[in-house]
This record gives structure tokens, C-alpha cells and sequence, in this order.
């Protein structure tokens, strides 16, 4: 066995820093002699020096190896093109051995893949799909095909994408990560199982994977309702019950649909099967902060991050409980550093940006999680909300109008036109008409129900809003209800009952500020003097912590209208 023999089984038995320290000295020999090694083993040498680079996380360096070994390679490629001087049988023998050794050698193909590897990692974009670009057609492997796919999906190339993605099921039939990339590229789901057809007849118990490929046409297609129901008579079959990945697709599709409950119910579902799980539990802790659990929310990121800090969720979980905008916008830029894909990062930076008020920062965000998720409209109601904030109600009623033709007159849709709508006064009866549309199809959709009592209140029409808010309130407990509620009870004057309500709601919620608020106005106008009394009395007391109490007191300010945070504006 020849040194370089050595170098490859260290290589192949995954002892990395010995293969580093021992390649990196005997190519430094091969430099100061270069008779020393062929140009075949100079080309082992680099391969194997780049590999241990690239694990030790080095992709730079690894990238400039791995092009070092590629230009190694040509020398090799016209070496061996040269014909021998010598006739007769030895020289026919040379050239066997020759072609022999050179088969024997790290694929090209590979080290082109590992270069484009870590361009990606780099967010080279450009770059990997340039090195990806230059091997032949017929010499891509299933993996070369679905990272171009990816980076040709990422980059706008939908076109190319799909003929990628085409290209990894010809290859891999059951390559289920690429029939969810071409239906998210709008191929249709006949197209797409019908490429899968021979697999599922020739292999036993695959008859649900025409069902599976349906389910995710209708995600993709923005039909949550039917989603829903084939997802489920999925999950109902024995062979897949407490699959997590379907449950965990259940329960983002729940949540596309704004049913919260369930979507919960399905991701706690989810995460005792596998306590381990990370996929969608960033959607989980937004959902847990919107509902006011954010002790569990912080528990959850803690979680997380003992699991893995290299995913985008732990980080993005942490953001929904930070306390400052400037702290959760740190929070979203490191969950997108780690995943330029995460849309739940994208909106939690663009919310953090809308509500430091650069808003022209949020709208990039939001479009960019609009194009990753057109049938999220969580998405949509970011940007709208950022149009709405620079007085662009134009361009918002134009995107709500936008989403209403496009997605249809559902409950949300008529939701989020209505909330344009009544950001001007002309079209306030507009807006009361599809809010009514939007409660006959959903009684219990809190967002519709949150906009037409502020449309009551408007109104003065207090009475009516009691009533739409103790019939919302009688099948579903949420905070902002049960605060709302508060108020137009006391503007009926009747105040015990709004302490009441404002209790509820804090308890749901302790760190809701305007239920805090609003019991506290109670409070100094049923006992004026007494307020005033232990307000000298606390004033005395704390003089000399003055500057802590301020600090404190704008902390709370910048974090009292939670709801800007998770989409109830």
C-alpha cells in the first residue's frame, strides 16, 4: 500500500483531522518535489485535504481545495491523453492500468457537488448553480438535480425548477420532497402522481401515496378545507396513525385555516410522539404567544435550543417573548442567517421592523415570505399592515382585493378586506357587510369578531358588541375578547362585571397592558382620593430608584400592544 492508499481508508473510516494534518504534509512535500506523487495522487491528496476541510465547517477554504483539485484533475485529463512513445504490447498493458487507476479516483461529479455544497452554505446562490450548471445533463445524479432545483426555485427559475425536480423523480419515484417542490411550483397533482403511478402498482402497501400527493396538492392549491379532510382520512388509515409528519402538516394547515384550537391540539400531538421534533414548532410557540402562553413559549425555546441551535425555530421562538423590537429583530436575522427559507423568521423580522417603523425593511420581508408561502395569509396581513401604517391605502386595498379574488370569499379573506375597508370612512358599510359574511361562514372567527366590535364601538352601538362578544365568548375563552368585552361594559356603566372581564382576560394573559390599564382606570375613579394617597405614599417611597422606574416603565410601554406582534391588528 502506497502512503496515499493510507490517506483514502483514514478518509473512508471518518478520522477527518488525522486525514488534515497528514494530507496538508504531504502535499506541502509534493510542492517542495513534485516528482514525488503522480498527478493522480496529487488529485487524492487535495480531494481528500478538501473533505476534511469541509468538515471541520471551513467552506471557504474548503471551496478554494476542492477548485484546486479540479485544476489538479485537468493536468491528470491531458496527461492522460497523451499516447506513449513505445509500441507493442507493454505500451497496450500501460494503458489499461492507466484507465484502470483513473476510474478509481474521486468522482468529478462529486467535487463539483461539494463545491456547489458549499457555495450554498455560503449563500453563494449564483455561484453553486454556475458550478451545477457545467456537468452534462446525463452526468447529474438525483442529489445535483434536487439542489438545483432548489436553488433555481430560490432564485425565481421556476421554469428550470421544475424541470429539476422533474428530472429527481424520473430518477427516484419516491423522492416525496420533490413532489412537494413541483406542487408548490403549481404542477398539478395529476401530472405529478402520475409519475409515481408505476411504483405504486408494482409495490405493496403504497396505495396511499395517490392520497398523500392529493393532500398536498390542496395545501399548495390554498384549499385548506379539502386538505384538511384528506389529511385526515390519511391519518385514520392504521399504517400511518401518529405519523408526525402528517400530523405536523395537519396542524400548520389548521392553522392556515385560523383554527388555532386544533392546530394546537395537533402540534401537542405531534411533539409527544417525538419530543425531539423541530419541524413547525416555530408556528407552534407564535401560536402559544398569540394565545398569551408565553411561559410555555419561553419553555419551548429553552427546549429547542438544547435540541439544536443550528435550526431556525428555537431562535425564532425566542423572539415571540423578547420584551424589545431591537432584540427580536437580532432574533429574526440569526433564524434567517441559519434558514433564508424560514418563513415564520422573515415575518417576525418584518413585524420587529414595522413596529420600530421601517416600514419600507418590513415590506421587503413580508414580500419575501409572501413568495416562499402564497397561500399563507398571515404573509399578506403583514404587508397590509405596513401599507396601512405609511398611509398607502390604495396599495393595501389593492392587495386585499387581490387576495379576495384570488383564495375566494372565505372567512379570512372577508376579514382582511373588511379591515381595509374600514380604514376609510367611505367605505365603512362595505366593510360591515363582509364582516357579517365572514361571521355567517365562521361564528367563531376571532379576527372577524375582534373587527366588528371595533366597528360597533365606532358606532356606539354597545349593547350589540356585549351581545357578538358574550356569544363568541360562550364556546371560546381568548384575552383580547375578554378585554374588549371589558370595555363596552364600561361604557354601559356597568363595572363590576368589566372587573370581572378585565380579571379574565389578565389571567389568560398577565402581561396584556390594556386590560391592566383598564382596571386600573376603574380602580382611580371609583376611589379617587385613595389612589391619589398611596400615589404620594409609593412616590416617597421609591425616590431614589426614579431612573429604574422609568426604564421599566418604557419597556412595558414598547411591549404593551402585544398584538401587533401576532397578527390581531
Amino acid at each position: 500500500m502506497s502512503v496515499i492508499d493510507y490517506v483514502r481508508d483514514m478518509a473512508a473510516a471518518g478520522l477527518h483531522s488525522n486525514v488534515r494534518i497528514l494530507s496538508s504534509l504531504l502535499l506541502t512535500m509534493s510542492t517542495n518535489n513534485p516528482e514525488l506523487f503522480s498527478p493522480a495522487q496529487k488529485y487524492q491528496l487535495l480531494v481528500y485535504h478538501a473533505d476534511a476541510i469541509f468538515h471541520d465547517k471551513e467552506y471557504r477554504n474548503a471551496a478554494c481545495k476542492y477548485n484546486m483539485a479540479l485544476q489538479q484533475k485537468k493536468v491528470l485529463s491531458k496527461a492522460s491523453k497523451v499516447r506513449p512513445s513505445s509500441t507493442g504490447g507493454s505500451s497496450s498493458v500501460q494503458t489499461q492500468v492507466r484507465k484502470l487507476s483513473l476510474r478509481n479516483l474521486p468522482s468529478e461529479i462529486e467535487v463539483k457537488y461539494k463545491i456547489a455544497e458549499c457555495y450554498t452554505i455560503l449563500k453563494l446562490d449564483k455561484d453553486a448553480i454556475s458550478v451545477l450548471d457545467g456537468i452534462p445533463s446525463r452526468q447529474r445524479t438525483p442529489k445535483i438535480n434536487m439542489m438545483l432545483a432548489n436553488l433555481y426555485r430560490k432564485a425565481g427559475q421556476e421554469r428550470s425548477a421544475v424541470t429539476s425536480y422533474k428530472e429527481v423523480l424520473r430518477q427516484c419515484p419516491l423522492a416525496l420532497d420533490a413532489i412537494i417542490g413541483l406542487l408548490s411550483l403549481s404542477v398539478k397533482g395529476a401530472e405529478v402522481a402520475s409519475m409515481t403511478m408505476d411504483v405504486i402498482q408494482s409495490i405493496p402497501n403504497l396505495d396511499w401515496l395517490s392520497v398523500w400527493i392529493k393532500a398536498y396538492a390542496f395545501i399548495h392549491g390554498g384549499d385548506n378545507h379539502r386538505a384538511i379532510n384528506t389529511i385526515c382520512s390519511l391519518e385514520k388509515k392504521s399504517l400511518l396513525r401518529d405519523n408526525v409528519d402528517l400530523l405536523v402538516s395537519l396542524a400548520d394547515v389548521y392553522f392556515r385555516a385560523g383554527d388555532t384550537k386544533n392546530a394546537i391540539l395537533k402540534f401537542e400531538q405531534a411533539q409527544m410522539l417525538d419530543p425531539y421534533l423541530i419541524k413547525g414548532m416555530d408556528v407552534y410557540g407564535y401560536l402559544m404567544a398569540r394565545e398569551g402562553h408565553l411561559e410555555d413559549v419561553e419553555v419551548l425555546g429553552g427546549r429547542l435550543f438544547n435540541i439544536s441551535d443550528q435550526h431556525a425555530e428555537p431562535w425564532v421562538i425566542s423572539g415571540f417573548y423578547s420584551k424589545r423590537y431591537s432584540r427580536a429583530l437580532y432574533l429574526g436575522a440569526k433564524a434567517i442567517q441559519l434558514n433564508s427559507n424560514s418563513v415564520q423568521a422573515l415575518l417576525l423580522k418584518g413585524a420587529a421592523l414595522r413596529n420600530m417603523g421601517r416600514v419600507q425593511e418590513a415590506i421587503i420581508h413580508f414580500r419575501e415570505a409572501m413568495r416562499l408561502a402564497p397561500c399563507r395569509l398571515d404573509c399578506y396581513e403583514g404587508l397590509i399592515d405596513c401599507y396601512l401604517a405609511s398611509n398607502g391605502i390604495r396599495e393595501a386595498m389593492g392587495m386585499a382585493n387581490n387576495i379576495y379574488k384570488t383564495l375566494g370569499a372565505n372567512a379570512q379573506t372577508l376579514t382582511i378586506l373588511a379591515t381595509v375597508c374600514l380604514e376609510d370612512p367611505m367605505t365603512q358599510e362595505k366593510a360591515k357587510t363582509l364582516l357579517d359574511k365572514a361571521l355567517a361562514q365562521r361564528p367563531d372567527y376571532i379576527k372577524a369578531v375582534v373587527k366588528k366590535a371595533e366597528l360597533l364601538s365606532r358606532e356606539q352601538k354597545y349593547e350589540e358588541g356585549i351581545a357578538l362578544l358574550r356569544n363568541t365568548l360562550a364556546n371560546q375563552s381568548d384575552c383580547m375578547l375578554h378585554r374588549m368585552l371589558g370595555d363596552f361594559l364600561v361604557a354601559v356603566n356597568d363595572y363590576q362585571e368589566a372587573m370581572d372581564q378585565y380579571s379574565i382576560a389578565l389571567s389568560l394573559d398577565p402581561n396584556d397592558q390594556k386590560s391592566l390599564e383598564g382596571m386600573q382606570k376603574m380602580e382611580k375613579e371609583e376611589s379617587p382620593t385613595d389612589a391619589t394617597v398611596e400615589l404620594d405614599g409609593d412616590d416617597m417611597e421609591g425616590s431614589g430608584e426614579e431612573g429604574d422606574l422609568e426604564g421599566s416603565d418604557s419597556e412595558a410601554a414598547q411591549w404593551a400592544d402585544q398584538e401587533q406582534w401576532f397578527g390581531m391588528q
